[in-house]
């Protein structure tokens, strides 16, 4: 799946231009079977330091609100509780604005 995602990121790099994608340290991230497209440096984060990756307040704010404290019936419910988080999440561009906003960044 990493590598699919990859090959869609390298095909929207502008002709000789070059990618960084900063990622975390998950195994499918830095696995030594990925095949990293020449047009893509990965830069992985440091481990353990969420507040240099804002994703994963964004990730915890959807659990808190949406997904956590459920039993879930199924696989599908599962899948339809998440993009239904989602969906509600991506209506809201100004919330994953401030959830994600580093103020120690802009000083």
């Amino acid at each position: 799946g990493m590598m699919l995602h990859l090959a869609e990121i390298s095909a929207a790099v502008a002709p000789g231009a070059h990618a960084v994608l900063l990622l975390d340290q998950a195994g499918w991230h830095i696995s030594a079977a990925l095949v990293v497209p020449a047009n893509i440096t990965l830069l992985p984060l440091p481990s353990k330091c969420p507040e240099l990756n804002p994703v994963e307040n964004v990730w915890q704010f959807m659990r808190d609100n949406w997904l956590s404290n459920r039993i879930f019936k199924s696989y599908e419910d599962i899948l339809d509780h998440c993009c239904f988080a989602w969906n509600r999440l991506i209506k809201q561009p100004w919330r994953i604005i401030s959830i994600g906003l580093r103020k120690w960044a802009h000083e």
